[in-house]
């Protein structure tokens, strides 16, 4: 059953979405902004908000209707969202800091389950009481209050229209290739150097590097090994620009990250490798269930050390990285 909107008399409902960062975490929010504002009656007014890096994730989304975004502290923002005078607040952080907006705010206010002992368990006693659901389903249910159901079409990612017809590869690079991401935010999420050089040359397919800027030497070394099949764009586009070079690739390789997340808005052939995070997190490819396009999970489940965090860490704390260093690249090769 739904609930009677605060905003009848004028039949308009305005719901403020949380979710300050990151890439990949707020690209799963999508689903919960699209459904929330076509299966609402009357009209509908989705405001988010999240860190200033983070807007243009969501500028381009037709369903939003506008974005507020802070810089250091939600001081910046607290008295203009008060004067919007929400219905609902939906907290897709579950942090201090959004809990201190919905403490501000005098709208009805809905939060996910974070399974922070769930997660606790899986990664100090390696007990899996994880429930096997994704965690766009989690946020999902959080407004299944409101009467909103999962219209199983994927997560959204939304380009310029200049930016997705905007030629980024050379004129003599071959039109069908591989995307290999090179990037994650810590390093146990990340192959090693050599182990990236070994899956380079495995793949026989022409390759389109992607990363940032913080990957532009790692993929330099990588080009040389074969600049005629090898195409190096980290560090050289801009996140919508990687994501076109995504949209358009035949199939990606990635880590467990944000491009992984954004290749799952276009329904690519993901094949996603796995290091000291796992997918039972609930973090895995998300698919639209209306295509028959799957992912490829690539992992090392030979270690009883994983996972050892439910974010990473800036070296494995073993000493090994076996997670890597011993993961079967052949797997991830024979799967493009």
């Amino acid at each position: 059953m739904k609930f009677v909107y605060f905003a009848a008399v004028n039949n308009t409902v305005k719901i403020l979405i949380i979710r300050f960062s990151s890439i990949g975490d707020i690209v799963l929010t999508t689903p919960v902004i699209r459904c929330l504002k076509k299966q609402l009656e009357g009209e509908v007014e989705i405001h988010y908000l999240t860190k200033k890096n983070y807007k243009s994730l969501i500028e381009n989304n037709p369903y939003v209707t506008k974005i507020h975004s802070i810089e250091k502290t939600t001081n910046e923002v607290i008295e203009k969202l008060q004067k919007e005078k929400f219905d609902y607040v939906v907290d897709l952080h579950k942090n201090l800091r959004s809990s201190k907006v919905k403490r501000k705010l005098e709208g009805l206010s809905f939060s996910f389950d974070k399974l922070n002992w769930q997660k606790w368990l899986l990664v100090n006693l390696k007990i899996n009481r994880m429930p096997k659901i994704h965690i766009v389903d989690r946020y999902l249910q959080s407004v299944k209050a409101l009467g909103i159901e999962n219209d199983g079409k994927g997560l959204d990612y939304f380009l310029p229209k200049q930016i997705e017809e905007k030629e980024l590869l050379p004129k003599s690079f071959p039109k069908s290739y591989i995307a290999l991401v090179l990037g994650a935010t810590h390093a146990t999420k990340r192959l090693p150097k050599d182990k990236f050089k070994e899956l380079v040359a495995l793949l026989k397919h022409p390759i389109v590097l992607i990363g940032g800027k913080e990957d532009a030497n790692l993929g330099s070394e990588i080009e040389k090994i074969d600049a005629d099949r090898i195409f190096n764009a980290a560090g050289r586009m801009s996140l919508d620009e990687s994501a076109v070079l995504i949209k358009r690739a035949t199939s990606v390789i990635t880590h467990d990250t944000g491009m992984m997340h954004i290749a799952a808005a276009f329904q690519k052939k993901i094949i996603s490798i796995w290091g000291n995070t796992v997918p039972e997190f609930g973090m895995y490819p998300y698919l639209n269930k209306e295509n028959s396009i799957s992912f490829k999970v690539v992992e090392n489940n030979n270690l009883k050390c994983r996972p050892c965090s439910k974010i990473g860490f800036d070296k494995c704390p073993k000493g090994h990285f076996k997670c890597m260093n011993e993961i079967n690249l052949e797997e991830i090769s024979s799967a493009t």
